[in-house]
Formats: structure tokens, sequence, C-alpha cells
């Protein structure tokens, strides 16, 4: 009998190349924003969970010059591309792993991130996965998720299971914010938005390592008048 594991790396040897001939589309670049809004920086070394072809990777290796870019992929076909596709950033690495393999001893990543490939890897195994996120991570940590919104997803799959991948499944929010919880986070931000349908096909999460508060810092009284104003020249509100 096959191995699952063995069936999942055959499929994505073969996606590999359907990869290379798509090139830098809008998810990409929607990634790449998304992840420079939740505060990525120049200096920041980063940990890019199922990379592909690396076209990501090559994104955000781009923006982190003084950092570096660990990608790692179940498929070695895919790693063996990105290492030719951009062998002229010195910041840039790949691996062949599903993670579950993953251990940089005491090495930490100033950003995890996770485009579109939770919904890839069965269920079963992501608090594994988060476990050694949260091995790898210090206080200041962000985990950047991106993911097919789950009523999206369960569409496709009614209508177009054709266009999916080897593993495609919805997967809760809940289920995925306690499971970061559990290892160590908080949700910082999520949101639901479109990118190719207008039915809002896509969800990011952003989470921040749940170090305790250490002060309260008000904001300006200034800062805040400006938005009450704002809100009420918004809606008509003159009382």
């Amino acid at each position: 009998m096959e191995d699952p594991k063995d069936k999942v790396v055959s499929f994505y040897d073969q996606f590999a190349e359907k990869q290379e001939k798509t090139g830098i589309n809008s998810r990409h670049l929607s990634i790449l924003d998304k992840v420079m809004e939740a505060g990525l920086q120049a200096h920041h070394r980063v940990l890019e969970v199922g990379c592909g072809i690396g076209t990501v990777s090559h994104l955000l290796a781009g923006q982190v010059k003084k950092g570096e870019v660990l990608a790692v992929d179940i498929s070695p076909e895919s790693i063996e591309k990105a290492r030719i596709l951009w062998k002229d950033q010195k910041n840039l690495k790949f691996e062949v792993s599903d993670m579950s393999d993953f251990d940089k001893g005491e090495l930490k990543f100033d950003f995890f991130v996770f485009p579109d490939v939770l919904e890839h890897i069965p269920v079963d195994q992501h608090q594994a996965l988060f476990q050694k996120i949260q091995k790898h991570s210090h206080q200041d940590s962000v985990v950047f998720i991106h993911i097919p919104a789950p009523r999206y997803l369960q569409w496709m799959i009614e209508n177009e299971p054709e266009k999916l991948q080897v593993i495609d499944q919805p997967l809760d929010s809940g289920d995925l914010i306690k499971g970061l919880t559990n290892n160590g986070f908080f949700l910082e931000k999520m949101e639901t938005y479109a990118i190719f349908f207008e039915e809002k096909d896509y969800q990011y999460f952003v989470f921040r390592a749940a170090k305790p508060l250490q002060k309260s810092t008000a904001r300006s009284k200034w800062e805040i008048l400006k938005e009450r104003i704002s809100i009420r020249l918004k809606h008509g509100i003159i009382n």
C-alpha cells in the first residue's frame, strides 16, 4: 500500500512545473503585502513553511536584505527548482522538510509564514507543527497564516473539485486560533478578503507571541478626537 506521504510528495513534485509557469501572481503579492503590514523588517529571520518553488520566498528575501529566509517544502523537485530559480539571492536558503523532522536547535525566527499550506496538511498534524513553531520562536515572534476562506473552499470542493490539490480541506478558524493559542501565541488580526473572486476567497491571520504586557500606553487625546470626528462625518452624526 502506498504511503500517504509518498502520494503527497509525488503530487507536489509534478505540481512544481505548473508553479514555474504561473510565476508571481496576485496571491503571492497580496501575501507579501500582508506580511509587511504585520511588521516584517529588513533584519528579520523568516521561516516559510510550504514554499513550493520559492515564489513567495523570493519576495520575502527581497524585503529582509539584512536578514535571511529559510524556506522548506515536502517536495524535493520543488526545492531543486527553487534553488535554481533564486540562486542569486544569498539570504535565501531552501530545504526539503515536511516539518515533522524540523529541528534547528536553539535557532529562533522572527517571522513564520504559512502561504496557503495549512489546508494541505492533515489537521491532526497541526498541533505537532505548532509545537515546533513555538520551539523556534522568541518573545516577539510573529506567525502569519494565509489560507483559502473555508466557505469558498467548500464551494470549490462541491463545484470544481478538479482544480483542487491532493489534500485540500476547509479549516475551522476557531480550531486554528485555539491551536496557536495553546502554543503561546495570541490572535492580533484576522480578515477574510477577496483576491480573485468577489465572494472573498482568502483569509489571513496574524499571531504574536503572548508575552505579558509590561505597561499601558494611552493614545493621544488629539488622535482619539480625530477618529471621533471622522466617524461622525462619515455617518452624518451631528448630535
